[in-house]
């Protein structure tokens, strides 16, 4: 434990993932004092048939959990906090809780459900019921007792319909460029619309019945309360349902989801308010905590944002920063003050800062994709690789020139390597070679078979991957910090983003780190986060502390936490980041690759309606 974190007060993050419930303890000064976890899979997998933390349906695309695991996680996880050496001690001393829960899924709760919830706040000696298990004490409060996950697909004709509802008469296929300008996203699968639309479509019987639907994030701060607690600013914008720009419910969709508009008022109080100011109290824990795992009756419960959002918590982001997470999937975040929503990428109110907004890429083909190219290598001969199955993958990318273009060839080398369906962009699954001209893009066509080769491939992935994430950022970067002051003598660099961290599995990869600083940029370089896997956690733990130790509400998380972070063990400094030669390259052929990308998807949709 740090010095002079062994007396002052302390400050839980809970991260409810889809295959965890972590948890992490800081001191003011943000050092570590405990963390635990607990494992859907290990801890409860075979009581509640479990594979990966969730239940799937295959014939009808829906993966969803048991809300009675949540409700175990969050006991076991307490008790697991307790029984630390130091545990007793550190909860009583926790003045404040907030965390991140997994985005999209949603929670819905019955009738009686208020009231069941008030009995949390009560002394075990008034309680009606003798149960001390959430799990018991709350059985009776769901309508039903499964909650999405956003990994479900089974949401495809509501998509549809989203995407429609605000369309233009004169141009119909405008539907989710407007939907995204309201909404800050397109319709997708694993949004809450569209699968509460499902809901009520599917079983109106538990429609009529829920008197309250809550984000996963907002259904554990109401677990903690004893009390309904309200959709946080962040959070509510992955249901495409809030309209951003006017900053409340939008009416057109709460009709489109209620079936009509005489019944969107009574969606409406099934959604109840959404917070406004992502810090401050929403009242204290309840008095279940206090007599069952010691937490101080002074404890405060801050609100609970997405997973997504959390991770720009993790440390103080500034404008014009980004992280990429390179994982199983490849998600993309920057900060930024300015709102240009899209179809193909993500707009949400910032968690903890008004006027800005968090832009975020997520793409199916991350990891699982490279790995992919990988096995497809010639095995390495001669030397020793020392067990490394990447080592051949990261000669083949450090060995291959930008683009694939040399002396002999100067046709630069494109391609798409989606392995399972994308959304960014909407395609199917399959492989794409391109080639065009290094100098300006021009001449696209389909590669011939001998321009390409599994060692050549190995650098398209990583370039590609890059390059979308590239265009797409394109309109949200600037050759300076808006706002900050310039030095009239100093050089103006190309708009880029101006240091890029890298998460995840793929981050201690060099040729990776390498690829995406000549592509992307990164003015003051790329940089490797270690926060010990548990970035959401922490990052719920940071926003409690801001919510608490604020001077007012003026007073923002980055003024706050910023002056307490520190940088060292926590950031390395992994690759120089913008090469000017290197970045123009690229920055030729940008064009080239949203066309295409642009024809992949024509001729896609021209194979969809021929076999309609």
């Amino acid at each position: 434990m740090a010095a002079g974190a062994s007396q002052g007060p302390l400050y839980l993050g809970f991260d409810l993932s889809t295959q965890q419930l972590k948890a992490i303890v800081v001191a003011s000064d943000l050092s570590i004092v405990a963390q635990t976890k607990v494992d859907f899979d290990a801890d409860f997998g075979s009581k509640y048939g479990l594979t990966k933390g969730v239940i799937a349906n295959d014939d009808e695309g829906e993966v969803y959990a048991p809300v009675a695991l949540f409700l175990e996680a969050i006991d076991l996880v307490f008790a697991r906090l307790k029984a630390l050496g130091n545990g007793p001690d550190v909860l009583s001393r926790v003045r404040a809780i907030s965390g991140s829960c997994q985005q999209h899924g949603s929670v819905y709760w019955g009738h009686g459900a208020a009231e069941l919830l008030a009995g949390l706040q009560k002394p075990a000696s008034s309680s009606s019921s003798s149960s001390s298990a959430l799990k018991d004490r709350l059985a009776d409060a769901f309508s039903r007792p499964w909650a999405p996950n956003w990994q479900d697909h089974s949401t495809q004709a509501e998509c549809d319909e989203f995407d429609a509802k605000l369309a233009t008469t004169a141009a119909k296929d405008d539907g989710p460029h407007r939907l995204a300008e309201a909404t800050g996203s397109a319709a997708h699968h694993r949004f809450t619309g569209p699968q509460i639309m499902r809901i009520r479509r599917k079983w109106p019987d538990v429609y009529a019945k829920t008197t309250r639907i809550s984000l996963v994030s907002s259904f554990t701060a109401s677990v903690l309360l004893g009390s309904l607690a309200p959709m946080d600013i962040s959070d509510v914008c992955g249901m495409d349902l809030w309209d951003i720009p006017r900053q409340q419910w939008s009416e057109p969709l709460l009709e489109l989801t209620a079936g009509s508009a005489d019944a969107a008022a009574g969606l409406r109080a099934k959604l109840g308010e959404v917070l406004i100011d992502g810090g401050g109290s929403m009242g204290s824990i309840a008095s279940y905590f206090v007599e069952k795992y010691g937490v101080s009756r002074a404890c405060q419960i801050a609100p609970f944002t997405g997973d997504n959002p959390a991770t720009i918590l993790a440390l103080p982001l500034r404008p014009l920063d980004a992280i990429v997470s390179l994982g199983t999937s490849t998600t993309f975040l920057m900060v930024t003050p300015h709102y240009k929503p899209d179809p193909s990428y993500h707009f949400f109110n910032h968690p903890t800062t008004p006027g800005q907004y968090m832009f975020m890429l997520c793409y199916k083909n991350g990891g699982l994709a490279r790995e992919k190219v990988r096995d497809t290598l010639p095995p390495v001969t001669g030397g020793s690789s020392g067990g490394d199955p990447w080592a051949n993958f990261n000669k083949a990318v450090l060995d291959t020139p930008v683009l694939g273009v040399t002396d002999a060839d100067r046709q630069a080398k494109l391609g798409l390597y989606f392995y399972i369906n994308e959304i960014v962009p909407n395609i199917p699954a399959g492989t794409w070679r391109y080639t065009c001209d290094a100098s300006d893009g021009s001449n696209l066509a389909p590669a011939a078979a001998a321009a390409h080769s599994p060692t050549t491939d190995a650098r398209e992935i990583v370039e590609s991957q890059a390059l979308s994430m590239r265009l797409r950022s394109q309109p949200l970067v600037h050759d300076h910090v808006p706002g900050e002051t310039v030095d009239a003598n100093a050089p103006r660099l190309p708009a880029q983003p101006r240091r890029i961290y890298l998460v995840g599995g793929g981050s201690l990869n060099p040729a990776i780190a390498q690829v995406l600083g000549e592509v992307l940029g990164g003015a003051e370089g790329v940089y490797r986060l270690d926060v010990g896997g548990n970035a959401c956690a922490l990052g719920g733990a940071y926003k409690a502390l801001w919510s608490v130790e604020r001077r007012d509400e003026h007073e923002t998380f980055d003024e706050l936490i910023g002056k307490r972070w520190t940088p060292e063990g926590a950031i390395e400094k992994v690759d120089v980041g913008y090469q000017p030669e290197q970045f123009a390259q690229y920055g030729r052929v940008l064009g080239a690759f949203e066309q295409m990308e642009q024809t992949i998807l024509a001729e896609e949709q021209a194979k969809r309606d021929a076999n309609k």
